[in-house]
């Protein structure tokens, strides 16, 4: 299955963006000090370079095979993960859900290994993706597991972005009214305790800590993380399906 040549630009642009979406919030997290998943973060940037090198020569920066040995560094990192999740909670960087990425990065070694030889050379590109007559087409099969594994995450992505905008609707909705505490005081009280009632009888508000700065920055919202995610899934699928 062959693409027109456009289409590979456009994805090519959606993959320069989200690279340099994944490297700007990872540098962010770390000037902020926040706890963020940098480990995918890290993957995105590298998964987004290369895809859109595989779309357009021109954006190429490393041989086929290095990529290769990179995504499957990044496999053993993510199935290492995967286990360690079972037994231990990972730390706070790590991403709560690394069997995806595995997946991920067994698919980027897929389509680099698979590709016929002739494009996997210096002018290495996949304007159609569509292999030429004779040329070998690797395992079509194993293409079609993970084109449909990528479109399961895109549902379960899509959900949880829907629960996180449920949620957020539900939290502005509910009324706040500042709750106070209930002290009595003689008619004749001393001045120091008149001064603590004073200071118990404000609003939750002023009582609760004030949020990290890193919380409310644009670039770490789950939301445009989980719009990255989505970003990166269906390229990779589309670039699965045109393996077959």
């Amino acid at each position: 299955m062959a693409g027109p040549s456009w289409l590979a630009g456009v994805f090519a642009a959606a993959m320069i963006l989200t690279a340099g979406y994944a490297a700007s919030r990872l540098a962010t997290s770390r000037l902020l000090r926040a706890a963020t998943e940098a480990d995918t973060d890290g993957l995105h940037a590298l998964m987004g370079t290369a895809m859109a090198g595989m779309f357009l020569p021109q954006l190429r920066l490393l041989p086929s095979s290095a990529w290769a040995v990179l995504f499957g560094t990044g496999a053993v990192w993510f199935a290492a993960s995967a286990l360690q999740a079972r037994r231990t909670a990972g730390r706070r960087w790590q991403c709560r859900f690394p069997v995806p990425h595995l997946v991920e990065c067994i698919a980027m070694v897929y389509m680099l290994v698979a590709l016929p030889t002739a494009q996997r050379g210096p002018g290495m590109a996949m304007p159609g993706m569509g292999p030429s007559p004779g040329a070998p087409t690797g395992f079509p099969a194993l293409a079609l597991v993970l084109a449909l594994f990528m479109l399961g995450y895109i549902l379960w992505t899509t959900d949880q972005l829907a629960a996180r905008a449920r949620a957020k609707t539900a939290l502005t909705a509910t009324p706040r009214t500042p709750h106070r505490a209930l002290v009595t005081i003689p008619a004749a009280a001393p001045s120091h305790l008149t001064t603590l009632a004073s200071a118990i009888d404000t609003p939750d508000t002023a009582e609760a800590p004030l949020p990290h700065p890193a919380a409310g920055h644009p670039l770490l919202t789950p939301q445009f993380a989980d719009f990255s995610k989505i970003v990166m899934s269906i390229t990779m699928g589309y670039m699965l399906i045109t393996m077959f």
